[in-house]
Parts: structure tokens; C-alpha cells; sequence
């Protein structure tokens, strides 16, 4: 059983961006961050999947991931199949997802030593809400002016294909190697499961669903398998703590609440299953205010969320 509010670890990138806010007060000390990743507490205790927050000022490479197969291969653990959820762009913000036509390996050399895979991306405008699933394989790019929530297998292998210039190492043989050099496969639509719950993305290594709970309505959250929660919008209380834009918490085999405060509480939730778990999420305005003897929270600290749902917030941790 583990409930813990998410430790927020900075990563300096030189496409990152000073400006954090309204996401993350963390002190960066005048250094471009680039991503934010919700971490557990225990560094040794390695989860299967990845939540962060992307900030863009410049554009990131042209990349891909190995998949599961490619990465054994190499001797690693998993490989990297992800999904962007966009919180923010600037207006003409655009994401390159899969090529506009086939390539053969050899042609997909060829475009990377001369600049010209840039131009043959599959480029389109990125707007607030979107949802882009990145199947490990598919050779992709973020532009600037973004501010995304990525979740992914918990993984950090990137190859690098195109840089834009930058002094770093390219990966092209082994890139070559993992890429799907063709049309990225269409996206599925999200569907609404309940009113307080939207399914953004189902996959074979994660499921991804957006929670909007109504100002000042309380809930309980059974999570069984891995689950990463991150507030998008609005405050309130996850267990015992308050949360607001840009937190975060990890849940397994627990059972918790959600307190939505005035302005409601807005939750993107990631999950450790190929589909929807049903009972994910519980309304218990209706009854009885006393716990579930099997939860995290009894009644002092179910009545201290209630009473204290719109309260202030405490600033962003670190």
C-alpha cells in the first residue's frame, strides 16, 4: 500500500524555460528547466511509469524511443512509449508526429545527414487539451511554446536524430534502427465515462484519464495499480494534503479521497492498466461522512477536508 504526495525534480534542458509559473514555484536559480518529473519519495523504488511536465522555449530534437523488444536487446528494462497532454500553448505551437510519407531506412539516413527529415515530419498545431499518443517507435518532435504533461514507460532512452544545431550527440544508427519511418497511426478520440471522468488514452503499457470534479464535491479514489494524479486546474485536497496547479501524488493498492475546493479540482490521472478501472472513482457527497474502515483517511481527517476544500493553497513544493 503507498500513498505519497510527488516529489518534484527539476531537469535543466537548454530548450527549457525560466518561466514556470503558473506550474511550479520551484527555485531554479535563473537555469532553463525543460522538465519537471513527479518522483516518489524512495529513489529505489522504480515505478513502471513516468509523469512530468514539459516546458518549451526552443524546439526540442527529432527523436524516437525503442520499444519493448529493441530495448531488451540493448540490455534495458523497458522501452518508451508516451502521450502529451498539451496544458498550454502560444498561439502557432506545433508538434511533429511520424513522417509524411514512407521511408526506407536508407532514405531515412539520408534525410537525417542533410537536414531534410525536419521537412518531411508529419508537423500540426498544438492547442490546450490536446491529446497525442507517441507509440515507442514513432519518430516525433515538440516545437516551442509549449507546456505539456507527458506520461510515459519509465524510461529515459532517447535517440536523437536532428538537434537543430546543437552540440550534442546524435544517435542515427541506433535511431534508424527503432524507428517506424512512416505516418504516425491515427489517434483515438477521448470518451466521456462519467461526468467527473474523461478517458484521454488507453494503451497496452498505460491508461490516461482526465478527472473535472464539480467546486466543493468529495470523492474517493481506489486505486489498485500504479497511479500517478496531477493537478491541472482548479485546488482542493488529495488526502491529507492540499494541492494545487502542477502537484502531485502516487497511489497503489489504496484508497484515498479527493476534495474539490471552490473552483473545483481538475485532475490528469495515469494509471498502470491496459483499460479503464470502473470503480477508479467514487462520489461520497451522498453518504455518510464516516470512512471506510480499509481507507487512508478516517473521519478527523475526511471532516478536515471537507472544512478546509477552499481554503488557500500552500505554495507549489519543491
Amino acid at each position: 500500500m503507498a500513498l505519497e504526495l510527488a516529489r518534484l525534480q527539476a531537469v535543466p534542458k537548454p530548450w527549457g524555460s525560466h518561466d514556470l509559473q503558473p506550474w511550479s514555484g520551484i527555485d531554479h536559480h535563473d537555469v532553463a528547466i525543460g522538465e519537471i518529473w513527479l518522483q516518489r519519495h524512495d529513489s529505489a523504488l522504480e515505478p513502471a511509469l513516468l509523469l512530468k511536465l514539459l516546458f518549451t522555449r526552443e524546439a526540442l530534437s527529432i527523436q524516437v524511443h525503442p520499444d519493448d523488444d529493441a530495448a531488451h536487446a540493448m540490455g534495458l528494462a523497458r522501452g518508451k512509449t508516451e502521450a502529451w497532454y498539451v496544458l498550454a500553448a502560444e498561439p502557432g505551437a506545433t508538434v511533429a508526429l511520424g513522417l509524411q510519407s514512407s521511408l526506407s531506412q536508407a532514405q531515412l539516413r539520408i534525410a537525417i545527414e542533410d537536414g531534410s527529415i525536419a521537412e518531411r515530419m508529419s508537423w500540426r498545431t498544438a492547442a490546450a487539451g490536446d491529446v497525442i499518443f507517441v507509440p515507442a517507435g514513432t519518430i516525433h518532435a515538440i516545437g516551442p511554446g509549449l507546456v505539456l504533461a507527458e506520461i510515459q514507460q519509465s524510461s529515459d532512452t532517447t535517440f536523437r536524430l536532428f538537434d537543430h544545431g546543437r552540440q550534442r550527440e546524435l544517435h542515427i544508427e541506433l535511431g534508424v534502427a527503432a524507428a517506424y519511418a512512416a505516418p504516425a497511426a491515427k489517434q483515438v478520440p477521448a470518451r466521456r465515462l462519467s461526468d467527473a471522468r474523461t478517458l484521454l488514452l488507453a494503451t497496452s503499457f498505460f491508461t490516461l484519464e482526465r478527472f473535472e470534479l464539480a467546486p466543493e464535491s468529495l470523492w474517493e479514489l481506489r486505486a489498485q495499480a500504479e497511479t500517478w494524479l496531477l493537478v491541472i486546474a482548479g485546488e482542493g485536497r488529495i488526502g491529507p494534503w492540499r494541492a494545487q496547479m502542477g502537484e502531485g501524488c502516487f497511489v497503489q493498492a489504496d484508497t484515498t479521497h479527493l476534495a474539490a475546493g471552490r473552483t473545483g479540482l481538475t485532475c490528469l490521472v495515469a494509471y498502470d492498466a491496459a483499460s479503464p478501472s470502473h470503480d477508479l472513482l467514487q462520489p461520497i457527497a451522498a453518504r455518510n461522512a464516516t470512512a471506510p474502515a480499509h481507507s487512508t483517511i478516517h473521519r478527523p481527517l475526511l471532516l478536515a477536508a471537507r472544512a478546509n476544500a477552499h481554503s488557500p493553497t500552500t505554495e507549489a513544493r519543491a
